[in-house]
């Protein structure tokens, strides 16, 4: 991994990386529009940001817009801006993203989601650099250079006629394909290695490692949702297996990768999912992965019991009763249950610390204050 993989940010040996990163290069320094297409969790915002840094704007503004996440009524005036008494509601002149952008670099993440009214406005800003805010009459001329990322097929939103085909021919100029997780296998090593390291030192924690088995059940797994997914993975692994060696046991309980009768894997990294829905559901793959954890530590003690009470006949208590009791605690553990535990664990290793907490769950902080008080922790 190069110094140049560490100023973008993209990292990986394969010739595809190679390729994208060589890409970057010749089209950052000018300010010609770039698309970004690939896969949630590919990397669009990392290549953004990596053209933006070594551009000539790299001193300014970088804003960032999320365009499927603002509703479509309200787009159009976080983009552009508003007057006065515009619109119920507008009390006072606003400015849009592109005018506090001006100079720098705006960055239109989920294009493919944007309304084709506000599609009409977009183009003229792409082609005369000029627009006027919701309920203006006066022309605003901005310096922006605009980066567009998707994870649709764009072309064929055109032909059903949900994108505008001048925006789509005028965006395509200069076209970025991110290549998922699962077509750079090579890299995977390299990757877990990198977030490995990033994450202990950002929490000053010990680690032992992944077992070489491991590594090779990584590297086979298809990750649907590519390297965010795979970040989260080793994140979540080191908690869970609290900084001692990841074994390949643990890969192919938390992967599913024994039987198709458990739990899906794909759940933290859904592609069509709310971003609370996610969170929610990466903390399931967590407990479903510790509820393993206990299954086996529940069989270990069983067996210890039976032993213990087989060797020593004088022994006054039935083992196997105990063996029962306690099987019958574990299955009697709710989902609910095995998360408050969780959380509650993780608070106390972190000191009651939310910030801390939120992020060793891979969780909003948002998200925390709600389950803190939904389990009155």
């Amino acid at each position: 991994m190069n110094e140049l993989q560490q100023k973008i940010g993209f990292f990986g040996e394969s010739a595809v990386v190679e390729e994208l990163i060589s890409t970057i290069q010749m089209v950052a320094p000018t300010d010609l529009s770039v698309l970004i297409i690939g896969e949630s969790g590919t990397g669009k915002e990392v290549i953004a940001n990596a053209i933006h840094s070594m551009s000539k704007r790299s001193s300014k503004t970088l804003i960032s817009v999320n365009c499927g996440a603002i509703p479509e009524g309200i787009l159009e005036s976080e983009l552009f801006g508003h007057e006065k008494g515009s619109f119920t509601g507008a009390i006072g002149q606003k400015k849009g993203y592109f005018e506090l952008a001006d100079k720098g670099t705006i960055l239109l993440d989920e294009i493919g989601e944007m309304p084709l009214n506000t599609q009409v406005k977009l183009l003229r800003v792409l082609e005369s650099a000029e627009f006027m805010r919701v309920g203006g009459s006066e022309i605003q001329k901005v310096d922006v250079r605009i980066i567009a990322a998707t994870n649709r097929d764009l072309e064929s939103a055109v032909q059903s006629n949900e994108f505008r085909r001048d925006l789509y021919f005028r965006l395509k100029a200069i076209t970025i394909h991110i290549p998922p997780l699962r077509a750079r296998k090579g890299d995977i090593p390299i990757l877990v290695k990198k977030f490995t390291e990033d994450y202990i030192e950002k929490n000053n924690i010990k680690f032992k490692g992944f077992a070489p088995e491991a590594i090779d059940q990584l590297v086979e797994y298809s990750w649907p949702g590519n390297v965010r997914e795979l970040r989260n993975f080793v994140e979540t692994a080191i908690i869970l297996n609290r900084g001692e060696i990841v074994h390949s046991s643990y890969v192919r309980s938390a992967l599913n990768l024994d039987t198709q009768t458990r739990i899906s894997s794909n759940l933290p990294m859904p592609l069509n999912k709310t971003p609370e829905q996610a969170e929610r559901e990466l903390i399931y793959r967590m407990l479903v992965a510790l509820k393993l954890d206990i299954d086996e530590m529940k069989n270990i003690l069983t067996n210890a019991a039976q032993r213990n009470w087989q060797s020593d006949d004088r022994n006054n208590f039935d083992s196997n009763d105990e063996a029962v009791a306690y099987d019958g605690e574990v299955q009697t553990q709710t989902m609910e249950a095995m998360e408050k535990k969780l959380i509650k664990e993780t608070l106390d290793r972190f000191a009651g610390s939310r910030r801390k907490t939120a992020k060793a769950l891979q969780i909003s902080e948002r998200t925390l204050y709600r389950k803190i008080n939904e389990y009155g922790l």
